[in-house]
């Protein structure tokens, strides 16, 4: 195309080198082989663009400040639309089985996850489903809007016991960069022969307050592997034999994601925010040496480990989902339960006209003679 040949010859083309070492100089922009001459104005600009040196650092910092405003637009909006969810919660309550077809057109990201069998105790014992931003709603303004609780209200059911179940998701911050969701498993009281995690809940809450009896132990070899404990092993075994394709919706109550305490996040997060100020005013912050980046890929290999034992390991996506798009657009998507249920009985109407339509045909038609008989089809 004659347009994208013209912006083709504009100006230089700029090469991009992106070197592997964070503390180095990514961006170094170079003028092409074409030749320019000396004075022009592209010559002059890729000058320019050649002595402009940007840091991953700097780019790093500018992308956290984003995400600080984003932040922010939280945790006002969260403030604006709270009577308006009140208000909304109390209409909806007037409205029979509204979360159940509100869940019946769940994006992919959620209805994906939800099996036939977990359908039908949906469909049938759901109450509701609410969301809060619970750290805001302990400390308005220093709470993490990005923690939430999502929150399952039942009627009694064959499967389990509770009336209730809440998970919340913590946001947090680690010592060697992870920063995202985190959470622990919910215990749920299933009744006799109706674990719909067939027994995984309850393992992975097991591996889990063993976890916290006792925290990782640091080696002397940071490359060496940590055996599996005998619950850790039968979770794995337990989770080899089903496939992630068949773990029930209800498995999402039990995932953790990173193993990351309060205490390491507010520490890490202190840090973060302390060598962003420096760099801003120019000071001087402190690299790290072989040791440390030794210790951060031997925990990446201990990530990798542990998400093997994860039974839900999309949990903070799929409660992102909620959070973010169900909860919100709960009214959209129970709008449009109700316009394919009026499709459905549209198409049954329309059925039942073309069938009466086919009877009054056949009734209008003239019957056949048969031997014997006359035209009236009466036999003599």
């Amino acid at each position: 195309m004659a347009g994208s040949s013209q912006a083709r010859d504009r100006g230089p083309l700029i090469r991009l080198f992106i070197h592997s070492k964070p503390h180095q100089q990514f961006v170094n922009a170079k003028p092409c082989t074409i030749s320019q001459e000396e004075g022009s104005e592209p010559s002059k600009m890729a000058s320019t663009l050649e002595e402009t040196m940007v840091s991953y650092e700097e780019l790093s910092d500018l992308e956290q400040e984003f995400d600080d405003v984003e932040t922010e637009i939280i945790r006002q909006q969260y403030t604006l639309s709270k009577p308006l969810y009140a208000k909304r919660v109390e209409l909806l309550s007037k409205i029979p089985n509204f979360w159940a077809l509100v869940l019946e057109q769940a994006p992919m990201d959620i209805d994906e996850y939800i099996q036939p069998s977990d359908s039908a105790l949906l469909l049938l014992s759901l109450k509701s489903i609410s969301v809060s931003r619970f750290e805001l709603d302990e400390d308005e303004k220093k709470g993490d809007p990005r923690s939430v609780a999502i929150r399952f209200e039942f009627a009694e059911n064959e499967h389990f016991e509770d009336s209730v179940l809440e998970k919340k998701f913590w946001w947090r911050q680690s010592k060697d960069g992870f920063q995202g969701l985190v959470s622990e498993p919910v215990e749920i009281r299933w009744k006799k022969g109706k674990d719909l995690t067939d027994g995984l809940l309850g393992l992975v809450k097991a591996v889990y307050d063993e976890q916290l009896a006792k925290p990782k132990q640091e080696t002397k070899d940071k490359k060496a592997k940590v055996d599996l404990t005998e619950k850790q092993k039968a979770l794995k075994e337990k989770i080899d034999k089903t496939g992630m394709g068949g773990v029930s919706f209800f498995a999402w109550f039990g995932y953790i994601g990173e193993y990351v305490s309060a205490e390491e996040s507010r520490i890490a997060t202190a840090e973060d925010k302390e060598e962003r100020r420096k760099r801003k005013a120019g000071e001087e912050v402190a690299k790290k040496d072989d040791e440390d980046e030794e210790m951060e890929d031997a925990d990446d290999d201990d990530d990798e480990d542990e998400d093997d034992l994860d039974i839900f390991p999309m949990g903070d996506a799929v409660a992102m989902a909620i959070a973010d798009d169900l909860w919100p657009g709960a009214l959209k998507y129970f709008i449009q339960a109700q316009e394919q249920d009026g499709m459905s009985e549209l198409d049954f109407e329309t059925d039942d006209d073309d069938e009466e339509d086919e009877e009054e045909d056949n009734a209008d038609r003239p019957q056949k003679k048969h031997k014997g008989g006359c035209a009236h089809g009466c036999k003599h």
